[in-house]
């Protein structure tokens, strides 16, 4: 006999219904008012988790049961709300990329699946409103992934929508004292089929829980309608409002009725000059403040016009995120964001893939940022079935789908700094985004929309991209790149480019040129604002698979521009520069004065001449206002003129108040008579001339140098004259002596120099592979991190052939290879001294066939530990690489050797210094023919490598220098293109020497002369 039981209808259908919920409110505009009184209902919630969703009945919602009697103690405990219960030690947190962490059958979700049930009990405040004075509102800003909640004891609804409000009519269950609220969050859901952000899965309530009071008339829903019109300069004001009253703007003298147009003059608003008109909103029962921004929004032209004038976008990506309470963020992290974005230049936000915290697209409207709202959508897990079954194409789900995008439009649709609407992200095509687009568009007809998934631009006004390599970025910029006759007409945009995952991005310079040179390029999105590490005492910071999970994507997750704990990373600097709004350059180049790009030798070195395209001999410069609608009276200009990396003179530079677009010839000063044969510079800087609301007075806005006088190849010709041999090798039982130094008489080995001990100094090309270096599984394309290792340049043998000794130089050949291959380095050290110094020259020849470039090239040695700091001559402050280099400022610096090495939360290649004449360390004195690349660290190449977390990494009795003659470029690979050509480090015959001497006591130099 056999038999077969079906589940019984219980109580948590809802979680599998593919619906939007029940009992919530129709959405609305975010706003506060005096005359709505709020408590908050955030702070420390009784918590109890389940492993599945029906593990314990709904009793702890009915009345009583937060008695003493009721109340079973050992099954509860306290979280704070808002917050994740992963994060405050109630389960784990969960990291993909797109795989869904559990069986794809939607809209199915486990039976294991972890529950929280979360109680509050307050007191509503004496001087609370009377039930008939209005109604009572609670909202919820934020859960995931989906809650049912109980008013004491009443089923008042659920929801899904994790990143989007709900609100629910309560003012008929509400008494004074002993309210009970509890809410049931269920971690999967039908709703979580739609949110596969690449981002932690993390349940919980992590926004505000607020109760609301409405008073007898109040405005409900309104919409501020405030239009620039940039040829009058009028702006047209109308305020709909679901209840009647009149709208005040003070400062225009205006008084007018809801519903009615209104046509002013005033100033307008855009993320450059972010001018707000303090308003207010009053019906018969409210006063509402208002925040109003006059703008246009148009696609004209083939463009993307903010009043008329075309805008470049020069955004990042941004999810929310904090290192110790993930998506729960407060009002001042939020700000310091704002102020980080602003300080960096950046003037674009993509909410990447939701709607944020509505309070930071206040901020955005008050300092002053474009934003691209997204809606909380994305089913990219449907890509490994090539998008079976996906929710936006099935018509079951476009009910929620439209409630998605109206619960984002309703709440954010009074934000001046909100240009465009997102659909969503890597959703795939489908019928649902079409109903989408369409509702979306009958609703506000003010902004465009967006959505990169839609390749032929059938619902979208724009034409997006993620990480179209350079080639392809111009194609498109230069309408060579076909697709249908509606996407040729649309501007286009990198909704994601740079991904800035570990070391990196590279390229970034060569994306904005691209960018500055084609219109139709209208910027983009560096991917992304923020690592995602959680804060561990295991590892210092946490990623993907460090807590257990049965699939993950490692530390993908840690790809941002800021290091969890938001300080900002070398791509964030590097994007500064490379994004400026002032361009200073020489006169007749119009590259000049930006950065010291390299050229790309194939020997490895940078390929220029120092002079940077000018010589800047007639003291002219070119100062361009890049800004699309400021002027430049904002900002001081300085200049500052430097010999031999000190600064000896400065002043202040007049530069008019140039219009968007416009540029000045400017005349620097005289510079002094005696450069005393030394390598001479100016640099110019453009800061602010006051405090502003998100900078100081004297915040560096942009910067530039041009060399005046003894380029590179003078200064080699000059250096490698001063070591004039004088006398040869001296050979011993055991040593070589040969001037300052001693050799090991077998092996050729320094070991001595000056009286600083040297160890292990041979020809070095291996660099821990950075995660771009390592690229994405799923590119086809070369990545050279593997290649590199299967050839086996981690563990290359060097075979010692020859030590030589004639009159007046050591010679020790080697060949430089690895195992398994025929290729190598036929590799020379020629060591010659005049008596004091000691110069040694590396001669590389390759053999075989290299089809690889390398990782570096050049010569590693250890010092004692006592080697603590540096000083150095040459790019800094912080490391640069061939195509990361645009931030790196050419000075003097000095540096603890601990703080030369950048926290990648993998610890990867880092911290090398650029275009260095010569450097200190250890009593040592090094002088590069030609310039070089340093880098000094407390664990070799190899222990780098090794290591998976910060705390891998303890620092040994050896600090390890690397002298490079050439470093492989950086590129975006680990999502985007690797580094371009013109930066990859090509074997081939290759020649440079470095002098050592004693380190010389810092040498004294005159403070600086102000001229003014």
């Amino acid at each position: 006999m056999s038999f077969r039981t079906t589940a019984s209808p219980t109580s948590t259908e809802y979680v599998e219904d593919v619906s939007p919920g029940s009992g919530a409110l129709p959405p609305r505009a975010w706003y506060a008012s005096s005359d709505a009184v709020s408590l908050s209902l955030n702070g420390r919630w009784a918590f109890r988790l389940s492993p599945t969703a029906d593990a314990q009945d709904d009793s702890f919602a009915a009345e009583g049961y937060d008695t003493e009697e009721g109340y079973d103690a050992g099954d509860w405990t306290e979280i704070e709300v808002p917050g994740h219960w992963g994060l405050q030690g109630h389960g784990a947190p969960v990291y993909t990329n797109h795989l869904y962490p559990f069986p794809v059958d939607p809209p199915r979700v486990p039976t294991e699946n972890p529950t929280g049930d979360h109680l509050r009990v307050f007191d509503l405040p004496a001087d609370w409103p009377a039930r008939s004075d209005g109604g009572c509102v609670l909202r919820f800003d934020g859960v995931e992934s989906c809650a049912r909640v109980w008013l004491n004891g009443t089923d008042i609804g659920e929801f899904k929508g994790s990143r989007l409000p709900h609100e629910f009519a309560v003012g008929h269950l509400l008494r004074p004292r002993g309210n009970v609220l509890a809410v049931r969050v269920h971690q999967w859901s039908a709703g979580s089929y739609l949110e596969d952000q690449d981002q932690w899965w993390l349940p919980g309530i992590f926004r505000d829980v607020t109760l609301l009071h409405r008073p007898a008339g109040s405005a409900l829903d309104f919409f501020v309608h405030a239009s620039y019109e940039h040829v009058e300069g009028l702006g047209t004001l109308r305020v709909d409002s679901d209840v009647d009253g009149r709208v005040t703007v003070p400062e225009l003298d205006l008084d007018v009725a809801t519903g009615e147009s209104v046509t002013v003059a005033v100033e307008p608003w855009t993320a450059e000059t972010p001018r707000l008109y303090d308003g207010v909103l009053a019906t018969e029962g409210e006063q509402v403040p208002l925040r109003i921004g006059f703008r246009t929004v148009v696609r004209q032209d083939g463009l993307i016009k903010v009043n008329g004038t075309p805008v470049l976008f020069k955004g990042v990506n941004r999810h929310e995120w904090h290192p110790e309470r993930g998506r729960a963020l407060d009002l001042e992290t939020m700000r310091q964001d704002v102020l980080l974005m602003k300080r960096h230049n950046i003037n674009a936000v993509r909410t990447s893939h939701y709607p944020p915290h509505p309070a930071f697209l206040d901020l955005c409207d008050e300092y002053g940022l474009w934003v691209i709202d997204e809606c909380d959508l994305e089913t990219h897990g449907f890509t490994e079935q090539a998008w079976r079954d996906n929710p936006v194409d099935d018509d079951r789900w476009t009910p929620a789908l439209l409630d998605r995008a109206a619960r984002m439009v309703e709440r954010d649709k009074n934000h001046p700094s909100v240009v465009i609407w997102s659909l969503g992200n890597e959703a795939g095509t489908g019928r649902g985004l079409t109903a989408m687009a369409e509702w979306i568009r009958g609703r506000d007809t003010s902004r465009l929309i967006h959505y990169e998934g839609d390749i032929d631009c059938r619902d979208t006004d724009v034409y997006s991209r993620m990480y179209a390599a350079h080639a392809e970025v111009e194609r498109i910029g230069r309408g060579l790149d076909g697709g249908t006759h509606r996407r040729r007409d649309l501007p286009f945009v990198l909704c994601e480019y740079g991904h800035a995952m570990g070391n990196g991005p590279g390229g970034l310079a060569d994306y904005q040129r691209l960018f500055e040179t084609y219109d139709r390029l209208q910027g983009g999105f560096i991917w992304e604002w923020i690592d995602h590490g959680i804060k561990d005492e295991r590892y210092g910071f946490a990623y993907g698979g460090d807590f257990g999970e049965e699939l993950h994507d490692g530390n993908f997750v840690c790809d941002g521009l800021l290091f969890p704990d938001r300080t900002p990373s070398p791509g964030l600097v590097e994007y500064k520069k490379v994004i400026e709004p002032v361009r200073i350059e020489g006169w007749g180049s119009p590259l000049a004065g930006r950065s010291r790009e390299p050229g790309g030798g194939t020997d490895g070195t940078d390929g220029t001449d120092g002079t940077d395209g000018t010589d800047g001999t007639d003291g002219t410069i070119r100062v361009t206002n890049a800004y699309d609608f400021a002027d430049l009276s904002a900002l001081a200009f300085e200049w500052s003129y430097q010999v031999d990396g000190e600064t000896v003179e400065a002043g202040a530079l007049s530069v008019p108040a140039l219009a968007p677009g416009e540029s000045a010839d400017v005349k620097l000063p005289t510079p002094p008579v005696d450069g005393r044969g030394a390598e001479t510079q100016w640099t110019v800087r453009a800061v602010l001339a006051a405090d502003t609301a998100w900078g100081p007075k004297g915040h560096q806005v942009a910067w530039a140098q041009f060399p005046l006088g003894k380029g590179s190849s003078e200064r080699v010709a000059r250096s490698g004259s001063r070591v004039a041999r004088s006398g040869g090798p001296v050979l011993g039982e055991r040593r070589i002596t040969l001037g300052p130094a001693a050799f090991d008489a077998r092996t050729g080995a320094p070991r001595t120099i000056g009286g600083v001990d040297v160890t292990g100094l041979r020809l070095d090309v291996w660099r821990a592979p950075t995660d771009n270096d390592n690229g994405a599984h799923w590119q086809p394309d070369e990545r050279y991190g593997p290649l590199w290792r299967r050839l086996g340049l981690h563990r290359m043998q060097h075979r010692l052939e020859a030590v030589e000794s004639d009159d007046d130089a050591l010679t020790v050949r080697s060949r430089v290879a690895p195992a398994g291959w025929e290729v190598g380095l036929r590799t020379a050290y020629r060591w010659t001294s005049d008596g004091t110094r000691l110069r040694l020259t590396v001669s590389v020849a390759p053999e075989g066939d290299w089809t690889l470039p390398l990782p570096r090239l050049g010569v590693r040695f250890g010092l004692s530990s006592a080697a603590d700091r540096v000083r150095w001559f040459g790019g800094g402050p912080g490391e640069a690489y061939p195509d990361t280099r645009s931030a790196s400022m050419l000075g003097r610096w000095e540096s603890a050797v601990d703080d030369l090495q950048t926290p990648y939360v993998r610890p990867q290649e880092n911290g090398a210094r650029a275009d260095v004449r010569w450097a200190e360390i250890g009593g040592l004195r090094i002088e590069g023919e030609p310039e070089f690349w340093f880098t000094a660290r407390r664990w070799t190449t190899e222990q780098l490598d090794a290591a998976e977390h910060l705390t891998d990494l303890t620092p040994g009795d050896t600090v390890w220098v690397n002298l490079d003659h050439g470093q492989q470029g950086i590129g975006s690979q680990s999502c985007g293109p690797g580094a371009l050509p013109q930066y990859h480090l090509r074997p081939g015959p290759a020649e440079f020497s470095f002098v050592f001497s004693e380190a010389s006591s810092r040498r004294s130099m005159p403070e600086p002369r102000s001229r003014r």
